[in-house]
């Protein structure tokens, strides 16, 4: 029966935010509470609710304080020369846009944190896509995938996991996964060229001399009828085109000032710190260090850099409430997702759905598949890391699916490898908190992001899984 009740509620609450009927926040909140009465331990809904919040809490630090620290590390400018290395290669084409995107995604991601990558991501790729009209969706649908292949990495955390439920060595798991991961980062880069032809083929391709042109020309006709960009799309070429439609005057000034204008990240801000670039760039790099190095709990780390970061560039406190107030909006998003999420995981777990949702799982796999529990761990990933915390998978359900294996001559190395394919479609589960920092300053419904997602991310932990198995990694 708690089977059952598990997979309804995980179905009731996927259904409603997909079709829009309930925002991500009321349905982890009240769906979780609804079926915890329906389960008959209505009576233990707050203390379930306080054990998924106590265990959440430290995450949910984590975010507060990483998106302060690096939303001031992007205002300061650390990262604009990436950025503008970035945008330089994507000109103004759909295709190379969607591809720097996830270029740019598993650069960031070599932290091993997903909420600095969807940060510093979205910060750069979002002005892009907003001025040529192309799909927000498919922006966080390359990132997230990007950023779940990348996560893989030993102190991404799944790793680590794994490492330690199966007793093993984590450099052990990773080094030989590295060949079917990079065959996983591949697949997400040339389905990112497919995205993006798709998105060239519905947009066309500008130059970026086209579309300045263009934006100071509807800027004059729409004087103060709300800004520029807003009223007229510009005209798309068929090819990557050179502007002949402009004048010699007109393309020797868009040309002085495409550095200028056309940036993911305005290069005039008021925030920007030049002088303090090293320091900003050391800080940052110890901070990395440390979280690897765990010499201190990656929330506490979080904390001291972000107060430093707030006192050393902005000295003056109205000028780190204003940085503090900008990023306010984010702050409380995601905050208010991760203890949202914690009621929806404390009644899992406190009710015993996800044990018993786990055990049935296991169960029902055929007596002939015990050789081949490599390949069923791989594919049970997938839906798996999905419906619950990477915790709940890696501690709960590895160990069990491992002794099943070694009863067959399975080693545990060979589990431990095949648990990671699920990674690249966990990313966007709704129990991960760092999708929430993802879909929010992208401003894309949560709904919209997994119906978008689901299939490109599964498609990419199955190219994962059968580079395992063809090299003999899995």
């Amino acid at each position: 029966m708690l089977t059952i009740l598990g997979f309804a509620m995980i179905a009731t609450f996927l259904v409603l935010i997909m079709l829009k009927k309930m925002s991500p926040i009321a349905a982890l909140v009240l769906i979780p509470a609804l079926f915890c009465v329906f389960v008959g331990k209505g009576a233990k809904l707050g203390d379930y609710v306080i054990d998924g919040v106590t265990s959440l809490a430290p995450t949910a630090a984590m975010l507060m304080f990483a998106i302060v620290y690096f939303g001031v590390m992007i205002d300061v400018g650390l990262f604009d020369p990436i950025v503008r290395g970035i945008l330089k290669f994507c000109k103004a084409d759909p295709l190379r846009i969607v591809v720097g995107t996830a270029l740019l995604a598993a650069i960031v991601s070599l932290d091993g944190d997903g909420s600095t990558t969807f940060m510093i991501t979205v910060s750069a790729m979002y002005p892009l896509y907003k001025r040529l009209k192309m799909s927000l969706v498919v922006m966080t649908g390359v990132a997230a995938m990007a950023n779940g292949v990348m996560n893989t990495l030993p102190w991404g955390g799944p790793t680590a996991r794994a490492a330690t439920a199966l007793k093993l060595d984590a450099s052990d798991i990773f080094v030989p996964m590295i060949p079917a991961l990079a065959v996983g980062l591949l697949f997400v880069i040339a389905l990112s060229y497919v995205l993006g032809r798709r998105e060239r083929a519905r947009l066309g391709t500008l130059t970026l001399d086209e579309v300045l042109v263009e934006e100071k020309e509807t800027e004059t006709v729409l004087v103060g009828a709300g800004g520029s960009g807003d009223g007229k799309t510009p005209a798309r070429t068929g090819g990557s085109g050179s502007g002949s439609g402009t004048d010699a005057a007109a393309q020797d000034a868009t040309d002085d000032e495409d550095d200028d204008d056309f940036q993911g990240l305005d290069p005039h801000r008021a925030t920007l710190r030049p002088k303090l670039y090293w320091f900003n760039a050391l800080l940052t790099v110890g901070l990395l260090t440390s979280m690897i190095m765990e010499w201190l709990p990656i929330p506490v780390l979080f904390l001291l850099g972000a107060a430093l970061a707030l006192s050393v560039n902005f000295p003056h406190i109205p000028d780190q409430k204003a940085r503090l107030a900008a990023h306010a909006d984010n702050v409380l998003n995601v905050s208010g997702m991760v203890f949202a999420a914690a009621v929806f995981t404390g009644v899992l777990q406190g009710t015993g759905m996800v044990d018993h949702m786990a055990r049935w799982m296991v169960d029902v796999i055929p007596a002939g598949m015990g050789p081949h529990m490599a390949l069923v761990t791989g594919v049970l990933s997938l839906p798996l890391t999905y419906f619950m915390s990477n915790d709940g998978f890696y501690f709960g359900v590895l160990p069990v699916l491992a002794e099943a294996g070694a009863a067959h001559g399975v080693s545990p190395l060979e589990m431990a490898r095949a648990s990671l394919v699920g990674q690249p479609l966990h990313m966007s589960s709704p129990l991960v908190p760092a999708v929430y920092v993802l879909v929010g300053m992208a401003k894309v419904e949560f709904g919209d992001h997994t119906r978008f997602v689901v299939k490109w991310a599964a498609l990419t932990c199955l190219a994962i899984l059968g580079a395992g198995i063809l090299f003999g990694i899995i």
